[in-house]
């Protein structure tokens, strides 16, 4: 069973490919036009072991919050059709995550029930030339396509680079043991028996 996607989306504002595989080696080929967005999704491919090929072209020129929600929109979409029906999936995952002097905890459900709870102080408006506040708005937009539920605590930190850093690798490592499957599962891990 190959658990993957191929998504495409285009809109006057941007043209989004992405192609997924779950139960991969953690291999990123990334191109969003925003450097630090793809230095921060290759880290969340490497330490999920999804691999992921992402070409997003946009109004960059305008600012970036179009390009990053729809990255995450269409990420999300990846995720849930990559899924399938979550047959033997464990479903749940979380990770903490230290990056030197910032710490934080990521907790995820594939539950198809989208929502973010988001608790992240940031001490800088820019990073690069990716805007502090466009983070939000792609985990925003990934969890609501994905069918997710995503708490992302901030427990401590001040450099806002190793703060997002942190928070890209903790949901990596929590969407691997999410999606991982195991065979005591025998249908979809829910008393309803459906999600």
């Amino acid at each position: 069973m190959s658990r993957s996607a191929q998504i495409t989306r285009r809109t006057r504002e941007t043209d989004i490919g992405i192609q997924l595989t779950i139960d991969g080696e953690g291999k990123g080929d990334i191109n969003t036009r925003i450097p630090f967005l793809d230095h921060m999704l290759t880290l969340m491919a490497t330490h999920g072991f999804f691999d992921i090929s992402i070409d997003a072209k946009g109004d960059v020129e305008v600012d970036d919050h179009h390009i990053v929600e729809d990255v995450g929109l269409v990420l999300g979409q990846a995720f849930r059709e990559a899924i399938g029906d979550c047959r033997q999936m464990k479903r749940y995952g979380n990770a903490i995550v230290p990056m030197d002097e910032a710490l934080t905890s990521v907790v995820l459900d594939f539950s198809n029930r989208p929502y973010l709870s988001y608790s992240v102080p940031l001490n800088k408006e820019r990073i690069g030339n990716l805007s502090a506040e466009s983070i939000k708005e792609f985990f925003r937009a990934f969890v609501r396509t994905g069918g997710i539920t995503l708490h992302i605590n901030v427990i401590y930190g001040e450099n806002t680079h190793h703060i997002i850093e942190a928070i890209f690798k903790a949901t990596g490592r929590a969407l691997d043991e999410a999606t991982t499957l195991d065979k005591r599962i025998k249908d979809v891990l829910s008393t309803k028996g459906t999600l």
